[in-house]
């Protein structure tokens, strides 16, 4: 029997995957997720990481937690360096006697001291995660993994991921890396400009709304899944996301009919989707020409159906598997903490877990 926790500690959210596994299968599996912006208090995060690890494993010995992590990112922090470091701290004063494994940008495990040493290699390694999970699963794929804040696109060739980047810059250039998500996006970066009333109107660089605004206005979400803080700290009505919205054309719920801003969010997130399917065309035209094999597309995150999807279609990828129904667990907001501790429960049990027997 062993028993691990994943942790994807991000500048936004943190979560959370126990995983038990007995005979190199799992037994047990329990997940959460705290929004926890850490750029407001870092100091913090040894609670977020106490309080997430009582609720997944309640008083369960650990044999091992697995470790990636985004938050380096965030501007608590002056250099990566300092945030991982930080981080791993913090990791470190919750599981003071549990051995800690920390995922780098090439899908391997490390020791926290390595990981100190070489902490350009650890930070924003989720994608890793991920891509080594579905990797054991599906030979030939595109992941695209739509976030709250991001999304990740993660090729998979014959078992292997095959990502021409291994930094938050280097996949930006060249496609892998798309900085808009389901809830947190400020509405000025997916668009620059809005048709109205025959018309064009421009954009407000203010952040009167963000991407969950559109998306519950359209019903893409409900409240409860708009787990984030709101732009004006208003509340998570339809109502409310309509007036957040208004704004952004520098009206207001007055000015405007429900009809014109629901036309708004339509349109904006028509643009979404374009930017998804931008980034996921660039990364298509990389691996295609040196494989026969068909690649389809393995989606997951917040936004794994009206995002990720939507954007496969856009580019003419049909073949399309949910990544929480290929595993049968819905593991689409946490895929990658569970990715991370099943590559720490495979290290353990000296071969790769499996799902089901």
């Amino acid at each position: 029997m062993v028993n691990v926790i994943g942790w994807d500690i991000g500048g936004a959210n943190t979560k959370a995957a126990f995983i038990s596994t007995k005979n190199g299968f799992i037994k047990e599996l329990n997940t959460a997720i705290e929004y926890f912006p850490i750029w407001k208090d870092p100091e913090k995060l040894s609670t977020v990481l106490s309080r997430l690890k009582k609720r997944v494993s309640g008083s369960v010995k650990l044999d091992c937690v697995g470790v990636t992590m985004t938050a380096e990112l965030s501007d608590a922090y002056r250099t990566k360096r300092e945030g991982v470091n930080h981080i791993l701290a913090h990791v470190a004063q919750v599981f003071p006697v549990t051995p800690i494994f920390v995922l780098d940008v090439e899908a391997t495990l490390r020791s926290i001291e390595e990981a100190k040493s070489e902490p350009l290699k650890i930070a924003a390694a989720n994608w890793a995660a991920t891509g080594w999970m579905v990797s054991q699963l599906v030979k030939d794929c595109i992941i695209i993994d739509v976030g709250s804040t991001s999304t990740s696109i993660i090729p998979v060739i014959k078992g292997a991921i095959s990502a021409a980047g291994k930094t938050d810059l280097e996949k930006l250039m060249n496609g892998e890396l798309v900085y808009t998500g389901s809830l947190r996006t400020n509405i000025a970066t997916i668009v620059n400009s809005i048709p109205f009333r025959g018309g064009v109107a421009r954009v407000s660089s203010e952040l009167f709304a963000q991407s969950g605004d559109v998306h519950l206005v359209l019903s893409n979400i409900t409240g409860k899944e708009y787990t984030v803080e709101t732009a004006d700290g208003r509340g998570k009505t339809r109502t409310e996301a309509m007036a957040r919205l208004a704004r952004v054309v520098c009206a207001d719920i007055e000015m405007l009919t429900e009809q014109e801003i629901v036309q708004i969010a339509k349109y904006i997130y028509n643009r979404q989707i374009e930017q998804v399917a931008e980034g996921l065309s660039q990364v298509y035209a990389r691996i295609r020409p040196p494989t026969k094999a068909k690649i389809g597309a393995v989606v997951t995150g917040v936004g794994k159906d009206f995002l990720a999807r939507k954007a496969a279609q856009r580019v003419g990828i049909n073949d399309i598997i949910d990544l929480s129904k290929l595993v049968q667990s819905d593991i689409a907001t946490v895929s990658t903490a569970v990715g991370v501790a099943l590559m720490a429960a495979s290290k353990l049990e000296g071969r790769t877990v499996q799902w089901t027997p």
